[in-house]
């Protein structure tokens, strides 16, 4: 199943790829070499593109004590960190990298309400560079659990990454595992935790969105 944020990518591709192969046919027509070339680097090309906008089904693994992951990829930073822009204090950050070859879609890791939303333009810095998380293009999210404890979350555009997506506005209602955006090619999802919250991941290790628990939480 391929996500809708895919299409226009999906058909530009194909329309370019199918001019660039009907140019060299008719450039080149007893060169079969080349056009066996560039037949073979358009396919492989279109595979790479269909296989980033995939969108496999997911058994959310829901659970109002869990904290899921807000996306596919690895842990790469558990670290108790200051947040400024919401909080205005310590919490627990973990840090989720996206390669180009993960599943790019964005989810909830808890439910509750939006209570708070903001997009900020910004650079395109690599997404495991230290000052990406506030100098990046990127949105802030923050969810509000029923009784009262906010969990925040961050889209982080990263060099290849600039285009983010997203389907969130405050005061909406927010289900665990469901669809809160997409990153195109690339990047990180940042998640702001309770100082109290047991984390249940390690370093490096690779997750996914809606299924691996990040931390639990009271």
């Amino acid at each position: 199943m391929l996500h809708r944020e895919g299409k226009a990518t999906i058909f530009i591709s194909l329309l370019v790829l199918s001019a660039l192969n009907a140019l060299v046919m008719w450039l080149a027509p007893d060169i079969m070499w080349l056009q066996s070339l560039i037949l073979f680097a358009s396919v492989v090309l279109m595979v790479i593109v269909l296989q980033f906008f995939r969108n496999p089904s997911v058994k959310i693994n829901a659970n109002d004590a869990y904290v899921l992951s807000p996306a596919d990829g690895k842990v790469v930073v558990i670290e108790e960190v200051e947040e400024p822009e919401f909080f205005q204090g310590k919490r627990l950050q973990v840090s989720v990298f996206m390669s180009p070859f993960n599943v790019h879609v964005n989810r909830n890791p808890v439910s509750g309400v939006i209570k708070y939303f903001k997009y900020h333009p910004g650079k395109y810095l690599v997404a495991w560079h230290p000052k990406s998380s506030t100098e990046n293009e990127r949105t802030t999210t923050v969810i509000e659990r029923p009784n009262g404890v906010q969990i925040l979350f961050r889209q982080i555009a990263g060099a290849l990454a600039k285009r983010i997506v997203w389907y969130v506005k405050e005061g909406m209602p927010a289900k665990q595992g469901g669809e809160m955006g997409f990153i195109k090619f690339g990047s990180r999802v940042d998640v702001f935790l309770p100082l109290d919250a047991k984390v249940k991941v390690e370093l490096n290790q690779v997750v996914k969105g809606a299924v691996t628990v990040l931390a639990e939480i009271n």
